[in-house]
């Protein structure tokens, strides 16, 4: 029988939060049978502690909020975050690109940081929906600059939407290159924002290579929208941050990692 006394109610809310700590995340099919609740009890659950600000909700379950990685960031604000990492893992990633390389690169600081070592190339095709890295390419005249279009998300400064999608969805390109918000190498990589998540998709369905540039910090995290399983990434650029395990479960996965300093 379900019960409905606030002690009880009380306590297996905490309980979910001491299980959302030590997971990062929880189900409600799995927390229904293991309170002997229904579902709808633990969803209501889950709606009182996320308007505390205690958890983000997602589908089927939630998320734990850690470090804000939730909240859709200003980009101006991003940037000041882990910023000696990001120079370096954007200075370490340009080596990947070879001359004449087609590619994508994604809204985001780090990618910024890479984009500015790409002024010795003599010829490069980018793709970006991104207005930050469009402005650094505009100082690169032999670099081409294709924007797909879409309308403009000002936290990230990039274009999203049914018009991005469907003009990237006709490239083909040799690498792209993407910034994460949440990085978690037993499921994959996240970002706060859905419309954001599903181009990044796309990206990745027309890219011979998944190049993922994240600083330490996003490791260990998610987000609200999920971009792709680790199995879809081939190389990933981060800091001496990375743990020992983080690093190993991708190169036993067949993923390079590469160490930026």
């Amino acid at each position: 029988m379900e019960e409905s006394q606030n002690g009880s109610t009380v306590n297996r809310r905490k309980e979910i939060l001491q299980k959302l700590h030590r997971q990062g995340q929880v189900i409600i099919s799995e927390l229904s049978k293991e309170f002997n609740v229904s579902e709808v009890t633990i969803r209501n659950d889950l709606d009182q502690l996320e308007q505390k600000n205690m958890l983000l909700r997602a589908r089927g379950g939630a998320i734990k909020l850690e470090n804000n990685v939730g909240v859709d960031q200003r980009i101006s604000e991003k940037h000041k975050l882990h910023y000696l990492e990001k120079v370096a893992i954007g200075k370490r990633a340009a080596r990947l690109i070879s001359e004449n390389d087609t590619m994508i690169i994604d809204s985001g600081t780090t990618t910024a940081e890479m984009v500015k070592h790409l002024q010795s190339f003599k010829s490069l095709n980018v793709i970006t929906n991104a207005m930050n890295i469009v402005n650094l390419l505009a100082a690169y005249p032999n670099i081409n600059v294709i924007v797909p279009g879409g309308y403009l998300r000002q936290n990230a400064m990039s274009l999203v939407g049914p018009l991005a999608e469907k003009n990237l969805r006709s490239f083909h390109v040799d690498k792209v290159f993407l910034g994460v918000d949440g990085f978690d190498t037993r499921t994959g990589i996240y970002t706060p924002n859905m419309e954001e998540a599903y181009l990044n998709e796309i990206m990745i369905e027309v890219a011979n290579e998944v190049i993922i540039l994240a600083d330490s910090s996003k490791f260990n995290k998610k987000s609200l929208a999920f971009i792709c399983p680790v199995n879809k990434i081939h190389t990933v650029v981060t800091d001496t941050g990375i743990t020992t395990e983080d690093k190993k479960r991708l190169e036993d996965l067949g993923i390079k990692v590469l160490i930026a300093s």
